[in-house]
């Protein structure tokens, strides 16, 4: 991969896992915002290690990586939303028989 392809990709995956890291912290999602915590990590030091030596190309790709990601956070956490709320609805069925 391409140090071009990778900005873009780790910006995108850091914006997007940000995104959804304020989504679990505020709605208390404890153990989904730890998680995420490590590919916040992992992505930042992706980043940290090319971001440095950028060329312009590069430097484009590490700027659309995160508008890109915001947008994918945001449909992804209505996604996980309705899976942990069809997930508790199973839970609570259960529970009752």
């Amino acid at each position: 991969m391409n140090t071009s392809a990778a900005l873009f990709l780790s910006t995108f995956a850091l914006v997007m896992a940000l995104g959804l890291q304020s989504q679990f912290v505020n709605n208390g999602h404890h153990v989904m915002a730890f998680a995420n915590s490590l590919a916040i990590g992992t992505c930042n030091l992706v980043l940290l290690k090319l971001a440095p030596d950028a060329s312009g190309v590069e430097i484009a790709a590490y700027i659309l990586g995160g508008p890109f990601g915001i947008v994918t956070s945001m449909l992804l956490f209505q996604r996980i939303k309705r899976l942990i709320f069809r997930l508790g609805q199973a839970r609570t069925t259960r529970s009752k028989t």
